[in-house]
């Protein structure tokens, strides 16, 4: 009874985090991000303000809400993998995986041009966008330094900044033909040759990653 409560609290939680973050989007995009407050996010959700921080520690998180889960996907690609993999054909096929899947971390929607002019127009959120992928480097690096032989060391430090790096560099050339109006199914091969050219870069570069 206990495993089950936990379940229905969890799912709860899960509920209303996600009605939070589909007002708060509906708003920003009707108004601009910065227009908009998070006490009107919560009214609009039926929330107290309290709620919607318990939630999302800071308003940027309420659009940029992925970066958690980009974090988490990221680092268990890298612990979870199966013995005598390499960290880089880990991310590979999770970056791949993601593209099949038209996972809104791939880039490749007809819909992303919608989210990424919202974050354009606000220097708030192109500030946090940026913190999220130091977010994400650093997690990464973390979850390579566990799992790497000679553990953690600049090597290790590298080879996580230059993986984020190279995907930043496919999933910008990427959003720059889709807002420039190109069609999702227009650039998701290319994209998937983008990933793996980043990848046999990564692999020729970094000694070890094979």
């Amino acid at each position: 009874m206990a495993d089950r409560a936990l379940t229905l609290r969890e799912r709860k939680k899960r509920e209303t985090r996600q009605r939070i973050s589909d007002e708060a989007t509906m708003l920003f995009a009707a108004r601009g991000f910065d227009q908009v407050t998070v006490a009107e996010v919560a009214k609009a959700a039926h929330v107290s303000t309290m709620t919607v921080f318990n939630h999302f520690p800071r308003k940027e998180d309420l659009f940029l809400d992925r970066i958690p889960e980009a974090v988490e996907l990221f680092t268990a690609a890298v612990r979870n993998r199966p013995a005598g993999e390499s960290p880089s054909a880990a991310l590979r096929a999770l970056l791949l995986r993601l593209l099949d899947q038209r996972h809104p971390l791939a880039a490749v929607s007809d819909d992303f041009p919608y989210f990424w002019r919202i974050v354009l127009d606000s220097p708030a959120l192109r500030a946090r966008a940026r913190e999220g992928v130091e977010e994400v480097e650093l997690a990464l690096g973390d979850a390579m330094a566990e799992t790497a032989p000679e553990g953690d060391g600049p090597g290790t430090r590298l080879a996580a900044a230059l993986t984020v790096a190279a995907y930043r560099a496919v999933y910008v050339a990427t959003a720059q033909r889709l807002l420039a109006g190109e069609r999702a199914a227009d650039v998701a091969e290319d994209h998937r040759s983008r990933v793996n050219g980043a990848f046999d870069a990564l692999e020729r570069a970094l000694p070890g990653s094979r």
